[in-house]
């Protein structure tokens, strides 16, 4: 699992940013953004997937969390 940081863009667009390999890329989905559930599995633009233990709310960004990564792509 990795420590990873989540936040939001200038254009709203939730961004993915993972220091140990200094990888900063757009989230293109994520498995639940809702009020009651957020987190899941995690899809990046450059085609690598995470996931974050689903949290009771959208906590507030930007926010430290663990990840396991679920696929080889970055």
């Amino acid at each position: 699992m990795a420590n990873i940081m989540i936040r939001r863009g200038a254009a709203g667009e939730y961004v993915f940013y993972l220091p140990k390999r200094d990888l900063e890329d757009t989230i293109t989905s994520m498995e639940f953004d809702q009020a009651d559930k957020w987190g899941g599995e995690i899809k990046l633009n450059n085609g690598g997937a995470y996931y974050v233990d689903p949290m009771p709310a959208p906590p507030k960004l930007p926010i430290s969390v663990r990840a396991r990564r679920m696929d080889a792509a970055e």
